[in-house]
């Protein structure tokens, strides 16, 4: 069969439509990129929010009407809360849960020719194992992501994701080191290590691991490749994780924590487990520990009770560190959770201004960011695209920086020296050292 994926959401989806392509292709069938014909096409859907259920069965409904011959399968978290929804959709074969993604290829075989949709959706409230995939080996791509941990025990008020992801669930430290070695082998310059919720791994491990003690041996195992954490909550990022940038040359210098807000009272109203102020200390010591480090933030605007008040705290927050980035995202009702029947929702239009605001921020530290790595020799990877305008190439430093290049020939993939000359709005450029 030719197969072609589609992903819509986080890394924890990228990687595993990654592995889906790589059982497809052990067993013989063949990856097709987009606008080529498919005989079999999954979408691996988001639920993170309305509008990304909206997203999902648009992109459902292309697939259908550009594959009219197609098997279509459709699995993720969308698919493991609205199956009866998306079954409803005419030209869908298959709807798959989260934990079903590991069996996903023997239900594929198992499709009759006619027939109604079939329905695999189990209760993954109830599952307490990891389910492996195999590592994707044969991608494309010039990094590769890495899956150890999957689900969440947190039940912040404004998330649907336990329900869709289930509990905790860490993979063993041999099947994760075991994974790694497989990317090794296959060339892959940097790992991104993701999950649900990262920084809980191995708390249900018999050997309660931790992140940075998994960590610590993985960049033993892939040096000189390098190593890239996911996002970590603040309250995660403890000394033996920070002292890991010092020991390790190979480990990526960024870091992305899910602030939310900067104000205390919103950040109980959504239950997450720190404050503010441990959230400035964090930042403020990563930035002095480890000179150069990328550190971006997830921020929240217009949660139910978010005046004036407690947007301008999180405003002053943010403005004041030495943040890097931020990823900015309006608060969206989601049916399922605390925070969508709360009083005092905020007005879409005033979401959108503090939005506007957040965003314009974001630029400028950017900006700023980048600029302060002017002249500095960076190591970077070289990525499998241009820059748009001017066809140079493109590559990833160790701290997120993406730098387009004149580099001749250089292999997509491959670890080059750097040294940024300029940047500007809406780029960085530089050249290879020693040219």
């Amino acid at each position: 069969m030719r197969v072609a994926i589609k992903t819509l959401g986080c890394r924890q989806n990228q990687y595993e439509s990654d592995a889906l392509l790589e059982s497809m292709r052990r067993d013989g069938q063949i990856w097709v990129g987009p606008g080529e014909e498919a005989d079999l096409c999954i979408i691996n859907t988001c639920t993170v929010t309305k509008e990304a259920d909206a997203d999902s069965r648009q992109m459902i409904r292309r697939a259908i009407r550009d594959n009219p011959s197609a098997r279509v399968v459709v699995t993720g978290c969308y698919a493991q809360v609205a199956a009866g929804e998306i079954a409803s959709i005419p030209g869908v074969d298959l709807v798959a849960g989260n934990g079903e993604k590991a069996r996903l290829l023997e239900l594929i075989h198992g499709l009759s020719r006619k027939g109604p949709p079939l329905i695999a959706v189990g209760d993954i409230r109830r599952t307490r194992t990891f389910e492996p995939l195999p590592p994707p080996v044969a991608g494309s791509r010039s990094r590769a992501f890495l899956k150890v941990q999957d689900g969440c025990n947190y039940r912040c008020t404004f998330c649907i994701i336990p329900e869709t992801r289930g509990p905790n669930r860490s993979q063993p430290k041999e099947a994760a080191l075991r994974d790694l070695r497989a990317l090794m082998d296959a060339g892959y310059p940097e790992v991104v290590l993701t999950g649900i919720h990262l920084g809980t791994y191995g708390r249900d491990l018999p050997t309660r691991g931790s992140i940075a003690g998994l960590l610590g041996e993985m960049l033993e195992v892939a040096a000189p490749a390098r190593i890239r954490l996911s996002s970590l909550d603040p309250h995660e990022v403890g000394d033996d994780l920070i002292g890991l940038f010092g020991r390790f040359g190979n480990l990526c210098r960024h870091l992305h924590l899910p602030l939310q807000s900067g104000d205390d009272r919103v950040l109980t109203l959504m239950r997450r487990a720190y404050k503010a102020e441990m959230f400035r200390r964090l930042v403020e010591r990563l930035a002095e520990a480890v000179p150069g480090i990328a550190i971006g933030a997830d921020v929240i605007v217009g949660f139910p009770g978010e005046g004036e008040v407690e947007f301008e705290r999180t405003y002053r927050l943010l403005e004041r560190l030495p943040i890097a980035y931020l990823h900015v995202f309006s608060y969206s009702q989601r049916d399922g959770t605390v925070a969508a029947s709360m009083r005092d929702q905020v007005p879409k239009s005033v979401k959108a201004s503090r939005s506007f605001a957040l965003r314009s921020l974001s630029e400028a530290k950017w900006s700023l960011f980048r600029r302060t790595q002017v002249g500095q020799p960076l190591t970077a990877v070289v990525l499998d695209r241009r820059d748009a305008r001017t066809g140079r190439l493109e590559a990833l430093t160790d701290n997120y920086v993406t730098v387009a290049f004149d580099g001749g020939q250089t292999a997509v993939g491959r670890t080059v020296n750097l040294t940024i000359e300029a940047v500007s709005e809406g780029r960085t450029l530089g050249r290879m050292r020693g040219v």
